[in-house]
């Protein structure tokens, strides 16, 4: 029996400092052994939001420790590694120098290949961990910084269909549970609240709903919560905002995901079509139940990842890692970070005030 590749993955592109070891069974099927995850939001909570340096000087802290802890409890050896996968963006780029130097100096002193990996990847393979899904894919990521409906040809081949032009959804998550008085990372805490209010309280604008394909955006409606939170006098009222801005999410994600179906079937002819939903704002209930709905009404299977896969994690980066040992494609040591690292990277560039839809 051929020994089967080990896998450490590190990541460390904004407030997480992770590390994970994965391996494969004899079906090829990816096997996580440990997945570590230290979350820093006691550092940033009186900050209301991530400060880089001091999420920097938190990774330079603790991701000694981390890998460590992967590796101690994946029940392995480090000597038994065979490459090590770091991300190198996008992100902040004084949280990423610190998990690319990590991994390539672990490279180096084991004399193993290095493998730098795109964050977004990650997350739009991570369905992999938990899954057999085939390529082509339909894919909307949707997290604290990215939001895009991308068709995933293959590992390293994505096609952008539509992206937001402004905010990212997550961001848009975060700050409207900030407006609302909920301590950070609050976006996660919307969902909660949304179940005391009532939805149709408040009529919220959806920026470019009826126009612009299945390109986003939550500026607008960011601007909207502000002016109304200024006027609740109580918590029901403040129910009342949380519930009709989820609602207003949801309408305007099963609209333009019906949209993504059609720019999807455009360029890929497939029997049975999937669509995987990845990043932090994945875990969404209401989300993840509406799209499941949606899916079903369009003949789609709605495949997502396991709830504490949504969120950054190494487990994703140590796939791609495994995914390209087995290709050989391996980086050079002196690979840099890319604080802007665009999965299609053929896309042209899509946000800021003037876009023309």
């Amino acid at each position: 029996m051929s020994k089967k590749p080990l896998i450490l993955g590190i990541e460390s592109s904004c407030d997480e400092t992770a590390a994970s070891l994965i391996t494969e069974n004899e079906e090829g099927l990816p096997v996580i052994l440990s997945n570590i995850v230290s979350s820093q939001v006691e550092v940033h909570r009186e900050f209301g939001g991530v400060v880089p340096e001091l999420a920097a000087r938190s990774h330079i802290e603790k991701i000694d420790w981390i890998v460590k802890k992967a590796i101690d409890e994946s029940g392995r050896k480090i000597e038994e590694i065979d490459a090590v996968a770091s991300t190198a963006g996008p992100g902040l780029v004084v949280c990423l120098s610190v998990g690319l130097s990590f991994g390539k100096a672990v490279a180096s002193a084991m004399n193993k290949p290095f493998i730098a990996v795109n964050h977004l990847e990650g997350h739009a393979l991570s369905p992999k961990l938990n899954s057999n899904l085939n390529y082509p894919y339909l894919l909307l990521l949707i997290s604290g910084g990215h939001s895009q409906y991308l068709s995933v040809q293959n590992l390293g081949e994505y096609k952008r269909l539509g992206t937001t032009i402004d905010d990212a959804l997550g961001e848009a998550f975060d700050k409207t549970a900030k407006l609302l008085g909920i301590k950070f990372p609050g976006g996660s805490q919307i969902e909660i609240l949304a179940e005391k209010g009532d939805p149709q309280k408040y009529k919220l604008p959806k920026p470019i709903f009826s126009k612009g394909g299945c390109n986003l955006s939550f500026a607008g409606l960011k601007t909207a919560v502000l002016k109304i939170s200024k006027t609740i006098k109580s918590k029901q009222d403040k129910y009342d905002l949380a519930a009709s801005f989820q609602k207003t999410i949801e309408e305007i994600l099963y609209k333009k995901t019906k949209i993504a179906f059609r720019e999807f079937e455009k360029i890929n002819k497939v029997n049975e079509k999937a669509f995987v939903i990845a990043g932090g704002v994945a875990a969404n209930k209401k989300i993840r139940s509406m799209l499941v709905d949606l899916c079903k009404e369009n003949n789609y299977k709605s495949i997502f990842p396991p709830l504490d896969l949504c969120g950054d994690n190494a487990a994703m980066i140590a796939l791609i890692g495994l995914e390209k040992f087995k290709l050989k494609e391996f980086n050079n040591l002196d690979h840099p970070v890319i604080p802007r690292w665009a999965l299609d990277e053929s896309a042209y560039f899509l946000k800021g005030a003037g876009v023309k839809l």
